[in-house]
């Protein structure tokens, strides 16, 4: 059976898992330690825990468990003391202090929604993402560098503080893949944070497995204004040491105009300026676009990729390794 990692965090990484869980393959999701927002933030805050949010959505993408059970560990409550919280962050957190370990809370809950592969926090040291940027403004934390409009401006230094070393479970299973899978996601907020940490640049460079990017679909306005597929390779490749990509998969279908207008304050289509190189593979890889939009509805939720199309181009890969 292939040995498929995951590196990222967020919705990228829930895209990617949740296409891939389909397959016969054995999946592990490596997830950036870096969240600081909403409820992950203040439960960071005030319990000391590690942050739990990304690592839910992991979860949840790789579950075989019934829909309710799947809903329940996606709930937000509304109201009360409680609102803004998410049921499985909390669940989570709880389970980090009863056991005394995240990684075991993980493992707890992945027997409870059956989920197929393993999912495995970066590091397990606490550390906060900063930026500083060529102003000298200092960006304290996940949330602030992903609100931040002034990052296309310049900045000095990206880091993790305090220094944290990579998860060495996480170090094995990259060391042991056939496939390594970065992308899609935010750059400075849920890709870089994971090659900030100690270990992960030089085990990528090393490792014998064949690595894909996936593009995303959309700029962000104000972080990578105007940003090329190539862009965002050169940016990685800063943090990682060399081009370590044997594949590149793009979209090269065009959600409707009147989509691409509502987007325009948050971000442009990402242009692939890799023509003719063969590592590059082009597909249609959007999600289902509906003809109406309630008004509504989150724009950032219209143009996403479609988790089976995209699996069904890395399985692809997968075969030919």
């Amino acid at each position: 059976m292939k040995k498929i990692v995951v590196i990222g965090g967020g919705t990228g990484n829930f895209t990617v898992l949740r296409g891939l869980k389909n397959y016969d393959v054995d999946i592990s999701a490596v997830v950036s330690m870096a969240d600081d927002g909403g409820s992950t933030g203040i439960l960071r805050d005030e319990l000391g825990v590690l942050p739990p949010g990304d690592v839910r959505q992991c979860l949840i993408a790789l579950s075989n468990s019934s829909s309710m059970m799947r809903s329940l560990m996606s709930y937000r409550f509304e109201q009360g003391g409680l609102g803004g919280h998410n049921f499985g962050n909390l669940f989570l957190s709880a389970l980090e202090k009863v056991t005394g370990s995240f990684e075991k809370a993980i493992e707890e809950v992945g027997k409870i929604l059956f989920i197929k592969g393993k999912v495995i926090p970066v590091t397990t040291h606490q550390v906060r993402l900063k930026m500083i940027l060529k102003d000298r403004t200092v960006l304290e934390g996940e949330a602030e560098i992903y609100l931040s409009q002034q990052i296309d401006q310049g900045y000095t230094s990206i880091f993790l503080e305090p220094y944290a070393t990579a998860n060495p479970r996480a170090i094995d299973e990259i060391m042991n893949a056939d496939l390594v899978v970065i992308g899609p996601g935010g750059l400075y907020t849920s890709l870089i944070p994971n090659l900030l940490v100690e270990g992960m640049s030089e085990v990528l460079r090393k490792s014998p497995a064949k690595k894909v990017f996936v593009a995303n679909l959309m700029n962000r306005q104000g972080q990578t204004t105007d940003f090329t597929v190539s862009s965002y390779l050169k940016e990685m490749e800063k943090f990682i040491g060399s081009d370590i990509f044997d594949y590149i998969i793009v979209n090269n279908q065009r959600p409707p105009e009147p989509l691409i207008e509502r987007y325009a304050e948050e971000g442009k289509l990402i242009e692939n300026d890799l023509h003719g190189e063969e590592r590059v593979i082009a597909a249609p890889l959007l999600g289902e676009l509906k003809e109406s939009y309630k008004v509504d509805l989150i724009k950032r939720n219209l143009i996403r990729h479609d988790s089976k199309k995209l699996a069904q181009e890395l399985m692809k890969i997968v075969h030919h390794i």
